[in-house]
Formats: structure tokens, C-alpha cells, sequence
């Protein structure tokens, strides 16, 4: 029962100056503090010089190449057997390790990252800069995927056998209609949004969030548009496919349904959460 003049409120424990600051350095940082995080990393995105974002983006695109020959080296080492794909999965995690902890410029995470400074203070301009992120980016990302898939197979970098297992977890990466890699991206780009979301949060576990959100993309078939491009350009550069079944029938579905995942599902339902509090 409340005490004669308490007014209904919590009152703070009676805790000495020491033990305050420590319980104020463990709390987690509320909604509205991540979403200015993530803001303010969007706002220091859009002003970044133009080459600054390409080589970026470029360099990005090249390092997702390591997922795919981790996996491909995971499916020459392991004996084929049911539970061997939820192994191989593992090493699509590796380059998504490398380019978000890396501070790379990979087009999925800024979906989130670009559009809170947009949502939190819509206009033309800011939709401007907002798109001229996102055409810089991906058109990086993919020239950086494409620049590694056309010496893959001629350069020597790596041996026949471990190209014939780059070329098959590629045709499994990319295998369905144009209808199911778009419905299949709109998941991917939801959890890649949920990384930014989460990093300002993980403290020194960002390894690990990173590791079991991409591994989550790989083990449920989803298709995420710049791992997915490095698989789609191999494809053609060996002769697997044609270009233009490369990039209409999987790279730019899946980049629909990122930017719809990412942008269209999580950026929104991030924003909104906190829109009534800023």
C-alpha cells in the first residue's frame, strides 16, 4: 500500500553514487537512443563523397566473394550426407563478417541506415540523397562481385575442383523464378536490417549477431542481392547462364525485395516505434 504522500510513481532504490553509475553503464540503450545511433551513422553516410562510396562499395562487393568460396570449401571438405548444407551454410556468414565489421559500404545495411534520416525529416532533398546512396552503392557492389567473378574462372585463383563447388553453391543460390528469388529477398533484407539495428546494442558480441543473422539468411534459402550477384555473375561469367537471366531473373528481383524487406518492413516499423517520442 502506498505511503501517505507518495505519488504513485517508482521511486529509485536508495542506492549509493557508486552503485547508480554502474547500474547507468549496464543499461541498454533505449529504442530512441539506437534509432539517433543509426540516424546519425545514415546522416554521416549520405555526406560522403562520391568516391568515397564507390571504392567502399567496390571493396564491399570483393570481400562477399569470401562467402562463397567458405562455402565452397566447406562442401569439398565435407562427405555428402543430410545434415552437410547446414554446415556449408556456415561460410556464407564470412563475408558479411568482413564487410560490416569492416565499416564497408554493403547496399542492404544502408537500406535501413539512409532511410531513418529520411523518415525523421522527410523532403525531396533528402530523398535525393537517399537515392543517390543507394545507386552508388549497389552499383559498386555489383561491379565488385562481377570485377572477382570474371577472374575466377580464368585467372587461376583457385583450383578446378574448388570451382566446380563455387559453381554449385551458386546454381543453388540462385535457383527458382524471378517471383520466388523477389519473395525470398524481402526476408533477407528484413534481417540485414536488423543487424544495424542491433550492433549499436551488442557491445563486443557484434561478431556474433552478425555470424547468426547471415547464417539464418543462408541455412532458410533467402537471397540477398550482392551475395546473390557474386553467385549470379559466376553463373555467366562460366556459361552456366546468360547475363541477362543473371541480372533480370535474380539480381535485381532480389534487390526489390531487400529494399522492401529492409526499407519498406524494418525501416518503417523501426521509426515508428519511436516516432510519437522524438
Amino acid at each position: 500500500m502506498a505511503e501517505a504522500g507518495d505519488t504513485g510513481k517508482d521511486q529509485p532504490a536508495d542506492l549509493e553514487p557508486g552503485e547508480r553509475e554502474t547500474v547507468e553503464k549496464r543499461k541498454s540503450p533505449s529504442a530512441r537512443v539506437v534509432h539517433e545511433i543509426i540516424r546519425q551513422e545514415g546522416i554521416d553516410e549520405l555526406e560522403r563523397p562520391t568516391s568515397s562510396l564507390l571504392w567502399s562499395g567496390a571493396a564491399a562487393g570483393v570481400c562477399m566473394w569470401l562467402s562463397v568460396i567458405a562455402q565452397a570449401a566447406l562442401m569439398l571438405k565435407l562427405p555428402a550426407s543430410p545434415w552437410s548444407p547446414a554446415i556449408v551454410s556456415l561460410g556464407y556468414s564470412v563475408g558479411f563478417v568482413v564487410v560490416i565489421l569492416g565499416r564497408l559500404q554493403l547496399f542492404t545495411e544502408s537500406t535501413i541506415v539512409a532511410v531513418l534520416p529520411l523518415a525523421t525529416e522527410p523532403s525531396w532533398s533528402s530523398l535525393g540523397r537517399t537515392l543517390r546512396l543507394w545507386a552508388l552503392v549497389f552499383a559498386a557492389n555489383a561491379a565488385g562481385t562481377l570485377a572477382v567473378a570474371l577472374l575466377v574462372p580464368r585467372g587461376g585463383l583457385i583450383s578446378p575442383q574448388m570451382l566446380t563447388a563455387v559453381i554449385e553453391v551458386a546454381r543453388h543460390a540462385t535457383e527458382g523464378p524471378a517471383k520466388e528469388i523477389f519473395l525470398r529477398g524481402i526476408p533477407a533484407g528484413f534481417v540485414l536490417a536488423t543487424i544495424a539495428w542491433l550492433l549499436p546494442n551488442a557491445g563486443g558480441q557484434q561478431i556474433w549477431v552478425v555470424t547468426l543473422l547471415t547464417y539464418v539468411i543462408a541455412i532458410a534459402g533467402f537471397s540477398h542481392v550482392v551475395a546473390g550477384s557474386a553467385e549470379a555473375w559466376v553463373l555467366a561469367t562460366t556459361g552456366q547462364t546468360s547475363f541477362a537471366t543473371a541480372i533480370f531473373g535474380f539480381i535485381l528481383p532480389a534487390l526489390a525485395g531487400n529494399i522492401i524487406g529492409g526499407s519498406g518492413l524494418f525501416a518503417a516499423l523501426a521509426h515508428a516505434q519511436v516516432r510519437s517520442e522524438l
